[in-house]
């Protein structure tokens, strides 16, 4: 298994789930140069994974390599598997002009070395992604195999327990949940952390709302973890907790109460949800337009920094139509409940296994550390109201 990234390694995981439950195969780990790749052996370790080094990897020969990056490798020897690293295909190739531009993911670029195949599979969330790879690199068309989309299997099954989900975090009943999502890159809502992030800890009230920020681990790796949670502490008065880049955030997604975000993957798998979402950046230039993240680009309302935040979130929720957002979640995945079994069948074609080896049970979402811990929380509450207090002890 190459893990480019937290992000690539992150989804590569629900794969990893059906190997590690076969006593036949023996999974290795190794960590590809990337410009994001801080925190990737971490990641691993996580996993309870081994870090083969790279220079080792590349002189060995494997059974089955799997990744879900694409730089380095054709420097790896062995049949290979690739998957998506996101939701659909929602961005744009930064190369390119106008029409010219290719989906990230989908171009020449992420398939081909010195003019042959490097994967001899490609493994594909929706039977849309067949049109799109077909425009941009129809070479590859011979190794698409959809299989759906491991995450929005495990959301899907956790939702169904989302009290238990808020439970475990430390939420209240009575509490909202407000989820601020961003991915990296410009035109990302981290651009204007500087704008919102104050206002959402200045005119949300304290009591009875909580604010988990989420961000890509592409801005961790490039700025550093412990720096973003501070100037985040800072800048909101300790009122927005963040959300380490090595944490699972699908147990976040399925507790929250509303969503603002952008145009990465965490805000589109929030269509699942009943969470209301608000767009607080979203650059249409840089968008995949055949993409569900367009269509929830034209759906969701757009945040305004001219209204106040908590006017704007109670209007969302006034305006929500599930109808609206259960068809752009529809086509996140076009073989909802059937990724494990259809890339478990994938991954023991390539190794040349048969299935007699009875398959892992479902995968649930483990619940999640407390963001919020109950005693912690009621102690504060106690020191900042003297109403609760009541008078000191000498």
């Amino acid at each position: 298994m190459v893990v480019h990234s937290v992000v690539y390694g992150q989804r590569l995981r629900d794969a990893h789930a059906l190997l590690d439950a076969d006593p036949r195969v023996r999974v290795r780990f190794t960590v590809a140069p990337h410009t994001f790749n801080r925190g990737a052996a971490e990641h691993v370790r996580r996993l309870g994974g081994t870090v083969l080094p790279w220079a080792e990897a590349v002189r060995e020969r494997f059974d089955l390599v799997l990744a879900a990056g694409s730089q380095g490798l054709e420097q790896v020897h062995g049949p290979m598997v690739r998957l998506p690293h996101g939701a659909r295909h929602i961005k744009l190739s930064p190369t390119g002009v106008g029409a010219g531009r290719t989906v990230s993911g989908l171009g020449p670029e992420y398939f081909v070395w010195q003019g042959r195949l490097v994967p001899v599979a490609y493994a594909l969330a929706h039977e849309d992604d067949r049109t799109e790879l077909g425009r941009g690199c129809p070479e590859a068309l011979p190794i698409a195999e959809v299989v759906g989309d491991g995450c929005y299997d495990r959301i899907a099954a956790a939702l169904p327990h989302r009290e238990r989900y808020r439970a475990a975090l430390g939420v209240r009943p009575e509490e909202r949940l407000v989820l601020v999502c961003s991915t990296w890159g410009s035109g990302a809502l981290f651009t204007r952390f500087d704008t919102v992030l104050p206002r959402l800890a200045a005119e949300l009230p304290r009591r009875g709302h909580r604010v988990v920020l989420l961000v890509h681990p592409n801005v961790s790796a490039a700025h550093g973890a412990r720096p973003l949670r501070s100037w985040v502490t800072t800048a909101t008065g300790g009122a927005v907790t963040v959300l380490g880049p090595q944490e699972d955030w699908r147990p976040l997604l399925v507790a929250a109460d509303a969503v603002i975000g952008d145009h990465g993957s965490v805000t589109l798998y929030g269509t699942m949800t009943e969470a209301p979402i608000l767009l607080a950046e979203y650059p249409h230039h840089a968008v995949n337009p055949h993409s569900p993240g367009a269509l929830l680009a034209r759906t969701a309302p757009a945040l305004d920094l001219v209204r106040p935040l908590s006017v704007q979130l109670d209007d969302a929720a006034r305006q929500y139509r599930r109808t609206d957002y259960a068809a752009i979640a529809a086509r996140i995945s076009s073989e909802p409940g059937r990724f494990d079994l259809r890339m478990r069948r994938l991954l023991h074609r390539v190794l040349g296994l048969d299935e007699s080896v009875p398959a892992p049970g479902p995968n649930l979402l483990p619940l999640p550390a407390p963001l919020w811990p109950r005693r912690r929380r009621e102690r504060l509450r106690h020191a900042a109201d003297p109403a609760v207090a009541g008078p000191r002890r000498r």
